[in-house]
């Protein structure tokens, strides 16, 4: 229980939510894909989307449904981490910026994650091993089959579902009107960032009682050594030397942090949700992207630092694009910046004013 706590820690740090501020009118389903062909030539024969959807949707003249937008969310999360105070109070009201009276939106639970098919359901290692691509088709057909939608007014991503957002942008321009990947850069997953996540999958195989795969009871080595280089990665250095200024201090935070938890989190799943991102790499196709992106990163984000050099060009590569860098402070969330709505709905509200 303890590792599973620790675990859910780390991984609120990658993906902070709170608990909802107020019940917000939600409509749940799955969807149900047939013959599913992952890109390594894998297949399922079914495969299920699970999403949660706000608003209604409304068709134009030529009977498209024309107000979706979908939320992606990180690596470990699901669409219902976008309930949350911190974001839903912030996005989803009268006049707000993803105000439901006027927009449908759609939050996918992504393969490999919350209700959708994933290891743990009991294929374990011998699930089909999805990378960005699969992921991104997953919610291409769970739109277009399930719910009828042609195309996107937005797809707003955080984290992982940054890096979805410019996926779909060079796969399918023009599918969705605007992007706004926040917390990601469209880079291949090298260096550091690699590093932390095979690091992390390397712990949890390196454990005996992971047994490739087939375990009775969670790996609590591997699963501990994971979950405190989540934790690292998805922290705010400079908020917790400011709230944690000692030694004692620092040490009751995590305990007080590794006593939070999230249920159904799982080694296999965990080591898959970790490596989806290796074939990702967006650099060579920015070009492809024309709509309306409005691209934000945090300063004090460890997985995506700024000081790398990277954002600034390829920002300039995307005709349409801005890039936001929003300073580091003892208020800003680390990483997990990209969930806090009031560092950025003003803009988010620019963005969607926009014409495509």
């Amino acid at each position: 229980m303890r590792i599973l706590t620790l675990l859910a820690s780390a991984l609120l740090a990658l993906l902070p939510f709170s608990v909802m501020a107020q019940p917000w009118p939600t409509k749940e389903g799955d969807v149900t894909l047939a013959d599913f062909r992952f890109a390594s030539g894998e297949t399922m024969k079914s495969l299920r989307m699970h999403y949660t959807t706000l608003g209604t949707p409304r068709r134009g003249k030529d009977g498209e449904i024309e107000n979706a937008v979908m939320v992606l969310h990180g690596t470990g999360g699901s669409g219902k981490q976008f309930l949350a105070a911190q974001f839903a109070d912030e996005l989803y009201g009268p006049g707000q910026p993803l105000d439901i009276a006027r927009w449908y939106v759609i939050l996918p639970d992504n393969i490999g994650h919350g209700a959708s098919s994933k290891p743990s359901d009991g294929m374990r290692m011998a699930f089909p091993g999805y990378d960005y691509a699969d992921m991104v088709e997953a919610q291409r057909r769970m739109l277009a089959e399930g719910l009828g939608v042609k195309r996107l007014e937005l797809i707003l991503g955080t984290s992982m579902g940054c890096m979805h957002a410019f996926v779909w942008g060079e796969t399918h321009p023009g599918f969705a009107r605007r992007l706004a990947p926040f917390a990601c850069l469209p880079a291949e997953i090298a260096g550091l960032n690699r590093a932390w996540r095979k690091l992390s999958i390397d712990a949890i195989k390196a454990d005996p009682a992971w047994k490739d795969g087939n375990y009775a009871a969670q790996p609590e080595q591997g699963m501990r050594t994971a979950a405190s280089l989540l934790l690292v990665a998805g922290a705010n250095p400079l908020a917790l030397q400011a709230q944690y200024p000692t030694r004692t201090a620092a040490e009751s935070y995590l305990e007080t942090t590794y006593a939070r938890t999230v249920a159904g989190r799982d080694a296999n799943d965990l080591i898959y949700q970790l490596d989806a991102s290796r074939g990702y790499n967006p650099a060579p196709g920015l070009e492809k992207i024309a709509v309306p992106v409005l691209w934000i990163n945090s300063a004090d984000d460890f997985i995506n630092p700024s000081g790398y050099g990277i954002a600034e060009p390829a920002v300039k590569r995307m005709p349409r694009a801005r890039f936001i860098l929003i300073p580091a402070s003892a208020d800003t969330k680390g990483h997990g910046t990209h969930t806090w709505a009031k560092f950025w709905k003003a803009d988010l509200a620019k963005l969607m004013a926009e014409r495509p």
